[in-house]
């Protein structure tokens, strides 16, 4: 395919054919092999609950230390949300499945016809299911192990007690709301990078997942899937309030379709549709030839 566009008008029409050709792979999956679908899906929890462990064993780590008086408890952040971001490019080059991103894949889908909206809640709810699946297997492991405790285990559960306050008012609620929606505009932003086209080296394509998920993890953005591996590994090794953890998650999941589903999905499916742009401009074809046959021609003098 050429590197360039056919038609600079509508520049988007590969990232769209990239998509709807994925989303075709997840629907029959979802209908033929679904176990298969759920074993992806499991594989992209398990990746994140590894990485959420090593994030907060680098945030642990550097909270505890200090340069001449100063707390380096900022560069511990930075550092954590750096090696968080490659959760992603895992669960990209594994194939793994991840709801997020799928929610920009079902809309784009629903938008062209190429799936019936209850088909794309099928997908997206074993992806959910799937998910949380692996994350349960390992928060299972990190019950057994140590690696849950001091700092790390400590970092893990002031976290989760951060997501949880949102939830004690109307105004976290919206905050909660708002981060969710911009942590997974974030997620497929990158994910439109990488399937429009342009990007052609891997390199390229790894730096912008990790850029994307390192904005969301410094600024402390709200992701569903990320949220309900969390809670599952911290509930499991120091026990949670289950009734606030399925409240956050319902509402970054919200916050999350809005963000991927609608302001990268919906907005680049209707960007990029050229089906009225072509009607119109086959109507006005015969038009204009029409036109140009009823001109007088020249005559010499």
């Amino acid at each position: 395919m050429a590197d360039t566009p056919s038609n600079p008008l509508f520049p988007g029409k590969q990232f769209i054919s990239t998509v709807l050709e994925a989303l075709e792979t997840k629907t029959r999956m979802t209908g033929t092999i679904a176990h298969r679908y759920l074993m992806r899906a499991a594989m992209a929890g398990m990746i994140v609950a590894v990485f959420y462990v090593v994030n907060y064993a680098i945030v642990g780590t550097f909270d505890e230390l200090s340069v001449g008086g100063a707390s380096l408890a900022g560069v511990g952040r930075v550092l954590g949300a750096l090696c968080f971001g490659p959760a992603l490019v895992f669960i990209y080059y594994t194939r793994s499945e991840l709801l997020t991103s799928n929610m920009m894949v079902v809309v784009i889908g629903g938008y062209y016809r190429r799936i019936s909206w209850w088909r794309g809640l099928r997908v997206l709810g074993m992806c959910l299911l799937g998910n949380f699946l692996g994350g349960l297997g390992f928060a299972l492991l990190y019950r057994f192990s140590s690696l849950l405790g001091g700092s790390t285990g400590d970092q893990a559960v002031h976290s989760v007690e951060t997501k949880l306050a949102y939830l004690s008012s109307a105004s976290g609620i919206g905050d909660l709301l708002v981060r969710a929606i911009l942590c997974n505009f974030m997620i497929n932003l990158a994910m439109l990078l990488i399937y429009n086209g342009f990007i052609h080296e891997d390199w390229s394509k790894i730096f912008s997942m990790i850029m994307a998920v390192f904005v969301f993890a410094f600024l402390g953005l709200e992701h569903s899937v990320a949220n309900t591996v969390l809670f599952t590994v911290v509930g499991m090794t120091h026990g949670i309030e289950v009734p606030l953890a399925m409240g956050n998650v319902a509402v970054a999941l919200l916050g999350n379709f809005v963000g991927g589903g609608l302001l990268i999905g919906a907005y680049y499916a209707y960007a990029n549709d050229d089906s009225r742009w072509l009607r119109r401009h086959a109507a006005s074809q015969p038009a204009a030839q029409a036109e140009g046959s009823q001109k007088p021609k020249a005559t010499r003098s």
